[in-house]
C-alpha cells in the first residue's frame, strides 16, 4: 500500500493520486495538516528501541497500516490555514501544526521504504550557499555569488561582472529572480536591514531536470524572462520541450540527487553557448506538474512506480558516492 501525505486539493499531490489510480495502485491519503474535526484525526504510533524503529502504525477513517504494509510514501507537506482549535490560542494552534508536521516527518523518515522525499534530506534547500557547495562537489559549475548587507560590496560585485548580475533568496523561501539594475541600485540602502544573495548572470538556455531515483527527465525552456517560472506574469512568451542531456551531465544530476539524500529532485541548469552546464539549485519538493503537462514526460508515472516498489532503490543514507 502507498501512503500519500499531502492535501489532495493541492495540484501536484492530486496528480500523483490520479496517476496511482490510473496505474491501478492502491493508496491511502493522510492530510498532514491539523484537522478542523478532531474526531477524524488520523492515529500515528511509532516506537524506537536502541535507535531502531520497532513498532509503527498509522490509521485513518476505515484504514490501518503497519510498517510492513507500506511500499512507499509520497510526502508533500503543503500547509493549509490552521483551524481554530478549542482551548488553544491561534499562536498555540500554529505551534501545534508545526509540531504535527515535525513528528510526522520524523516517523516517515524512519520507514524502510522509499520516502519521496525524506524531511531531513530537504534541509539543504534552506541555505542556497550551502547547497551550492554540494552542487559543486558533484561536478557542476556554479555562478560567482555574493551574500552581503553592504551596499558598497554589492555595487563592487556588480561592477566586477559587467553590471550583469541577478539577486534572489538565500533560503528556501520562494522569491522571483530579477536582474540587478539601476532601479534596484537606488534601493540598496535597504540592504542594511538584511542580506541578499547576488549572482553572476549566466547566459544560455534554461534546462529543468527532474530526477526520480535513477531516471532523468530534462526539459529545455525557451523564454526571454530572467525567471522562467514567472514568464507569463512578466508578459513574456515561454516554450518548453523535452531534451536529452549528455550522459555525464545526466549522471551528475543523479549523483546530486543522491548526495542530497533525495529520491525526487527538480534541478535548474543553464547550458552556455560553450556547452558548459551551470547548476543553480535542486528543489527537494518540485512542482513537476507544470513540466509534465507541457512536455508529456511521464514524471508522475515514474514516481508511482517508485512508490509501488517497482524501481530498485537504495535508502539515501546507504548510497555511497
Amino acid at each position: 500500500m502507498i501512503l500519500i501525505c499531502g492535501r489532495v486539493t493541492e495540484p501536484v499531490t492530486e496528480l500523483v493520486c490520479a496517476r496511482l489510480a490510473a496505474e491501478g495502485l492502491p493508496y491511502r491519503v493522510l492530510d498532514p495538516n491539523v484537522p478542523a474535526d478532531p474526531d477524524v484525526a488520523p492515529a500515528l504510533h511509532a516506537r524506537w528501541r536502541d535507535g531502531s524503529l520497532v513498532d509503527f502504525h498509522i490509521a485513518g477513517p476505515g484504514w490501518h497500516l503497519d510498517a510492513g504494509d507500506v511500499t512507499g510514501v509520497y510526502f508533500r507537506p503543503v500547509q493549509s490555514a490552521t483551524p481554530d482549535i478549542p482551548g488553544l490560542s491561534p499562536e498555540a494552534a500554529i505551534a501545534l501544526q508545526a509540531q504535527r508536521l515535525a513528528a510526522l516527518g520524523a516517523v516517515l523518515d524512519a520507514l524502510p521504504c522509499p520516502v519521496v522525499n525524506p524531511v531531513n534530506a530537504g534541509m539543504s534547500n534552506n541555505s542556497k550557499p550551502y547547497q551550492a557547495m554540494l552542487i559543486r562537489d558533484c561536478g557542476f559549475l556554479v555562478p560567482a555569488t555574493l551574500v552581503t548587507n553592504d551596499p558598497d560590496a554589492a555595487l563592487a560585485f556588480a561592477a566586477a561582472h559587467d553590471d550583469d548580475v541577478i539577486y534572489k533568496s538565500i533560503s528556501g523561501v520562494r522569491s522571483i529572480v530579477r536582474r540587478f539594475d539601476a532601479r534596484q541600485a537606488e534601493r540598496l540602502p535597504l540592504l542594511r536591514h538584511g542580506p541578499a544573495q547576488f549572482q553572476q548572470r549566466i547566459k544560455g538556455r534554461d534546462v529543468r531536470v527532474h530526477v526520480v531515483a535513477d531516471r532523468v527527465f530534462a526539459t529545455e525552456i525557451e523564454t526571454p524572462s530572467v525567471d522562467y517560472r514567472y514568464a507569463a506574469g512578466d508578459g513574456q512568451p515561454i516554450a518548453m520541450r523535452p531534451t536529452e542531456l549528455p550522459d555525464d551531465v545526466a549522471a551528475r544530476c543523479i549523483a546530486l540527487t543522491k548526495r542530497l539524500g533525495l529520491l525526487l529532485s527538480g534541478i535548474d541548469l543553464k547550458q552556455t553557448p560553450d556547452n558548459e552546464f551551470f547548476c543553480f539549485e535542486a528543489n527537494p519538493s518540485p512542482g513537476f506538474l507544470f513540466f509534465e503537462r507541457a512536455t508529456n514526460q511521464p514524471i508522475s508515472t515514474a514516481i508511482a512506480q517508485l512508490l509501488a516498489g517497482a524501481t530498485v532503490f537504495a535508502k539515501p543514507a546507504e548510497v555511497a558516492l
